[in-house]
């Protein structure tokens, strides 16, 4: 009996240890697969989230409205100076589509400003209105196959200070570009566009060539058409904290005449934020367009800005 009883008190203690181990590996099991489980709960709402903040979501519109002044004032002073002051008004608006296979990007650039020297006429300090329109599709990596537009012309009139002539004024000169070609785009603020098939054409108002070419269209017509090739390049980055450097390329070759003689437009804008409102702004333009002169045209402005962003 007592044999018996040893006998049977070991299968228990026996099956004790088997139940305990038994229930010990499923609990492990089921304390790491909870653990597991929450990780890579974890891990897809993180992976969702990034996918969310990184994909492309439609239509983004930006805009920026600037206002700068200059100011000086003269009186008695020997070391000698004239009395000015110069007001200039800007819009940098930004309307762009993403999608998974698309970009399509679009600028307005508008921008007004006058000076007034002291027993001087009123002067023009800028004048301009951009349209810059460039669509892609997705092909490889970083490329896209592109079309883009760009419209440039002026507000007002441009007088020459020398023989008070009007030279110029509103859609007068007139440019359009248009053309297919290949994007590369590393980000918004880092872009490429190469398009080898591109027609360009300039409309100047019939008075202005009555007397000889006005901004390359030949005495007599109002139109001049052109085709070649065009490289437009767009680089904004932070140098340091409050300080960015917006840098805006155009580069084009006329293959019907003179391909050699590349036009150049380049910008450069430095923006020094102050605070939410207050900025210094600094604005360099060189421009390059045999047909229209021969030689370098520059325009600086800067002063200090009131911004408002909407």
């Amino acid at each position: 009996m007592y044999s018996y009883l040893c006998t049977q008190n070991f299968k228990f203690n026996k099956m004790k240890k088997i139940l305990l181990s038994i229930t010990f590996v499923f609990a492990t099991t089921a304390v790491f697969a909870q653990v597991n489980e929450k990780e890579l709960l974890q891990k897809n709402e993180e992976a969702e989230k990034k996918s969310k903040e990184e994909k492309p979501n439609g239509w983004v519109k930006k805009g920026t409205f600037t206002f700068l002044a200059n100011q000086a004032t003269f009186n008695n002073w020997l070391a000698g100076g004239q009395s000015n002051i110069s007001g200039n008004v800007g819009l940098n608006y930004d309307l762009n589509y993403k999608s998974d296979k698309w970009n399509w990007d679009n600028k307005i650039i508008a921008g007004y400003g006058l000076t007034k020297i002291k027993d001087q006429d009123m002067q023009k300090s800028d004048d301009r209105l951009v349209f810059n329109s460039l669509a892609g599709r997705k092909a490889s990596g970083e490329w896209f196959y592109s079309l883009f537009f760009n419209f440039q012309t002026q507000f007002d009139s441009g007088i020459d200070l020398a023989s008070g002539i009007k030279t110029s004024h509103f859609f007068s000169p007139a440019y359009f570009q248009f053309g297919p070609g290949m994007l590369w785009k590393k980000s918004d603020n880092l872009k490429v566009n190469i398009a080898p098939a591109t027609s360009k054409l300039v409309i100047v108002h019939p008075h202005f060539t009555e007397l000889g070419p006005s901004f390359g269209v030949e005495q007599g017509d109002s139109t001049r058409f052109e085709f070649g090739a065009a490289i437009n390049g767009y680089y904004k980055f932070t140098i340091m904290e409050n300080v960015t450097f917006e840098n805006i390329l155009n580069l084009y070759s006329n293959y019907l005449e003179d391909p050699q003689n590349v036009d150049i437009d380049y910008t450069l804008n430095v923006v020094m934020k102050i605070n939410k409102y207050l900025t210094t702004n600094f604005a360099f333009q060189t421009i390059y367009d045999d047909n229209a002169f021969r030689g370098f045209q520059t325009r600086q402005v800067i002063g200090l800005g009131v911004n408002y962003g909407f």
